[in-house]
């Protein structure tokens, strides 16, 4: 029998409208009067931060915004907001955004308070102690990190991207208000959401996944695949913002007591070499790694293809894996995302770094199927000359 463990101290607040009440929030929870809020430029210029920042001044809060935070944030980054923090004597982070800010806003709080750098976390040279209190807002529909145990950040000086991950680093509060997405660029939607749909995949089929988790995946991924392309198309309908928010809160509690496994582990590589956006990465990956580990396990897949309905129940196991893959490729075509040698920087020549980096990540362990070096050169060889004969069967 097959035992595990599932946790999340995370308070969830659902609703359009929530991001205005946080002041009463935070008085519940006694956090203290000093905020940091982390954000990212973007999210600052699209007008998001400024009525947070003013609600809790106004209730009598001292705030100080930081945003310097690049996208797939850096370990500079997050050590240039930890001495702000600690400057500041912030009681508190809040986090406002998507990834790039939640995860940023994560390692400040872990950073600040405590010293030392993100490397000597996830390298293990550190305890998780003594975390100030995270509150995220999600802005965008992917990440899933305002229920997350980890933050991924990216250690500049070796582009290696560290997972930082503990239970103390889950939020003590989760405000998804939708309408902070309606102003979401199309291109960021479909990225974001690919994401979500990705930790939903790899959370229920990792070796590490346990029933709860798999019972959110599987809500994740018919929610996601059914809302995202009316989220893309238009980003002012509220029912598909509210669903995609949703979509990607199950997929983060899918994977958050679970793990990623090997679409992440390429796609964190890719992000750290190039900067690609990790959505994207994700979805150049998802349909190769899916033909990859169907031939490990054909009667999961196959149900994963009925989850999201690109398949029937009358159809063979045979017939649901290739829908699966059809399926997921002509869902990512519709959301405009490009291949993988059409993304700015890729060369055939880096694919070796590529697969060291995707084999040094410690969510390789966790893919379905076992994965070796030679695996991740077809599958990335696969992806980049979008083949999608049977895996076995790679050729230019």
């Amino acid at each position: 029998m097959k035992t595990y463990s599932y946790f999340c101290s995370t308070q969830i607040e659902m609703g359009i409208g929530k991001a205005k009440q946080l002041p009463e929030m935070l008085q519940s929870l006694e956090i203290g009067s000093s905020i940091l809020l982390v954000s990212d430029p973007g999210v600052v210029r699209a007008g998001l931060v400024a009525p947070i920042k003013t609600a809790l001044e106004t209730a009598g809060y001292r705030t100080l915004l930081f945003d310097s935070i690049e996208q797939n944030p850096r370990d500079t980054d997050c050590l240039e907001g930890a001495k702000i923090f600690h400057d500041f004597t912030a009681d508190a982070v809040v986090a406002i955004g998507g990834g790039s800010a939640m995860d940023t806003g994560k390692t400040i709080a872990l950073c600040g308070p405590n010293g030392g750098t993100p490397s000597d976390y996830a390298d293990g040279l550190r305890a998780y102690t003594n975390i100030a209190p995270i509150i995220c807002i999600p802005t965008t529909a992917g990440t899933g990190s305002e229920v997350t145990r980890s933050a991924v950040i990216t250690e500049k000086s070796t582009h290696r991207k560290m997972t930082l991950k503990n239970a103390s680093l889950r939020p003590i509060l989760a405000v998804l208000d939708p309408s902070l997405t309606f102003s979401v660029p199309s291109a960021v939607t479909a990225a974001t959401g690919v994401d979500a749909l990705v930790h939903a995949i790899e959370g229920y089929t990792c070796k590490v996944t346990n029933p709860i988790s798999q019972a959110l995946g599987a809500k994740a991924m018919e929610t996601i695949v059914s809302a995202l392309p009316i989220a893309f198309r238009d980003g002012q309908n509220e029912k598909a913002r509210h669903d995609m928010l949703e979509g990607s809160l199950l997929a983060g509690l899918c994977f958050g007591s679970a793990d990623v496994a090997a679409v992440h582990c390429l796609a964190e590589a890719l992000g750290g070499l190039y900067d690609t956006p990790h959505g994207v990465a994700n979805a150049v990956f998802l349909p190769h790694v899916l033909r990859f580990n169907a031939e490990e396990d054909k009667q999961m897949h196959a149900t994963l293809a009925r989850y999201m309905k690109f398949a029937n129940d009358s159809d063979t196991e045979d017939m649901a894996v290739e829908k699966l893959i059809e399926g997921i490729t002509s869902f990512t075509d519709q959301l405009k995302i490009p291949k993988l040698k059409d993304l700015p920087g890729v060369q055939e020549k880096d694919f070796p770094r590529i697969v060291e980096l995707a084999m040094q990540n410690n969510s390789t362990p966790s893919n379905v199927r076992s994965v070796t070096s030679a695996d991740y050169l077809k599958i990335l060889e696969n992806a980049y000359y979008n083949v999608h004969s049977n895996f076995k069967e790679v050729s230019r």
